[in-house]
């Protein structure tokens, strides 16, 4: 054997020797079932030191230093909202909010915002939803002076540039159109108006007429009677001195009054407007049923919330209820879920659904029910409950994962008259939830006799038919309305 040859097979040998010495420890260590594993307690969550201000003009300002980054976010929130909107005329709000910004300013034309934000790689946003409006900011620190001042204009002072104002009517014209296009989407909205009634503004849909109702004189109007000082609550995080931010704000909106008025912002009631019944969007091409269950459901002030969060855990996602015994167990289901959406000032939904097969329709509502009959007859397990409290306690951290997420949270306290410590409370209830606490919320608010049922799928094809649930059918007409003319 020639050395070249026996210096090449010893280093080999050694090789393989040293490899398998250090993988012994590896081969030695069974590793650990999930159960087994021991982690150290999450990290008490402190909030960050915040101060909170108000002008005399009545606006609301929180401020929040933080020195991370040199950048500066902002938000406003506006007392208003789609809810509050003329019912010839839905629509209006969500326009409002839109032009405000893409309309420009009494300063600065629309392609004049856009570019020197571009330029500064800053943003200036507006919106208004069914409850509130927002207007934010983003910049760098060294251009705050010049983004600040484009936020204080587009909220003081916006344009409602015609032409931009048209292109917002354009493109919620083409979202009419589209409407029906998704399955799930029409699921959605149309469970809303069997809930809550079509003409409620919790539920009542933008049509081509009631677009063509709003003139840029009414966009002017709206904003002149809700977006005002005294209904903002304005929050700012980031690289900043807290005492020379508040004398920019004061420099910026000190002087804003406004003559006119105060609206009523009392939030219009929620009722359910069925007590059963099944309703059918007739799809004839679907191949699948995306079907929604439920009746209306309450708000988060409730003192059972806390447990009614729990009862989500155990019902809802996977390892859940229904996850396990419908999707799992029965294969009824390509999704299901079941939740308690509650909202801040109005009564929010109990909904419970999925997407299944045709032929799966049935057994797949039929399932649903079962399950929530059985929460509301047998109490849960212990291990059903230390699961679905641990889920959501572990998961508290993520609503405190940076300054601006945590002022964003303080801010919609204030905003809906919440205790500033109402998170705090829940997480404590939530601990305290015992076995008898799900019992007894399952029992009084989870209603099978005021559950209402949406399928949309292929009416005809669907076998077991759904007149075998021996519930009356309504078909659901979701044509488009086609604007008056003249």
């Amino acid at each position: 054997m020639s050395k070249k040859l026996f210096s090449w097979l010893s280093l080999a040998l050694l090789t393989i020797l040293l490899s398998f010495t250090i993988r012994l420890p590896a081969i030695a260590d069974t590793p650990k079932h999930y159960t087994e594993l021991e982690f150290s307690p999450l990290p008490e969550i402190q909030l960050p030191e915040y101060d909170r201000y108000e002008l005399d003009n009545g606006m609301v300002v929180y401020l929040l230093e933080d020195r991370d980054l040199p950048l500066i976010n902002g938000t406003a929130i506006i007392r208003t909202g789609s809810r509050f909107e003329p019912a010839n005329k839905v629509g209006l709000a969500s326009l409002t909010g839109t032009v405000m910004r893409s309309g420009g300013t009494q300063n600065h034309s629309p392609a004049e915002l856009n570019s020197i934000l571009e330029q500064k790689a800053a943003s200036v946003e507006t919106s208004i939803d069914i409850s509130s409006g927002s207007a934010t900011f983003s910049t760098l620190t060294e251009d705050l002076d010049t983004v600040f001042s484009l936020f204080t204009e587009v909220l003081r002072q916006p344009a409602f540039d015609p032409e931009k104002l048209a292109i917002a009517k354009k493109q919620r014209q083409g979202s009419i159109a589209r409407r029906n296009d998704d399955p799930r989407e029409i699921a959605s909205r149309e469970f809303d108006k069997i809930i809550y009634g079509e003409t409620s503004p919790y539920a009542r849909t933008v049509e081509y007429q009631t677009l063509a109702n709003i003139s840029r004189q009414d966009i002017i109007d709206f904003y002149r009677t809700y977006v005002r000082p005294e209904s903002i609550i304005l929050g700012i995080v980031g690289d900043f001195d807290a005492e020379d931010m508040i004398q920019q704000v004061q420099n910026a909106f000190g002087d804003w009054q406004v003559d006119t008025s105060l609206p009523s912002l009392e939030p219009p009631a929620a009722n359910q407007k069925y007590e059963q019944g099944m309703f059918v969007v007739d799809r004839p091409k679907l191949t699948q049923s995306n079907i929604f269950l439920g009746h209306i459901g309450g708000q988060f002030k409730s003192p059972d919330y806390p447990a009614l969060s729990v009862l989500n855990e155990v019902l809802n996602g996977f390892g859940g209820r229904l996850f396990n015994e419908v999707r799992s167990r029965q294969g009824l289901a390509y999704s299901v879920y079941g939740s308690w959406s509650p909202r801040y000032d109005f009564d929010g939904i109990f909904i419970a659904g999925g997407q299944t097969q045709t032929n799966n329709s049935v057994p797949f509502i039929q399932s649903i029910i079962t399950e929530i009959e059985k929460l509301r007859t047998k109490p849960i397990s212990q291990k059903e409950l230390a699961n679905a409290k641990e889920s959501i306690l572990n998961s508290f951290v993520f609503n405190f994962q940076s300054p601006n997420q945590t002022l964003s949270r303080i801010m919609r306290y204030d905003y809906f008259d919440y205790p500033e410590d109402f998170i705090f409370e829940y997480q404590e209830q939530v601990t305290n939830t015992t076995q008898e606490n799900i019992l007894n919320v399952a029992q009084e608010y989870l209603q099978p006799d005021k559950l209402v049922t949406l399928v949309v799928g292929n009416h005809q094809a669907i076998n077991p038919p759904l007149s075998s649930l021996e519930k009356e059918i309504n078909i659901v007409d979701v044509s488009i309305p086609q604007a008056k003319q003249g």
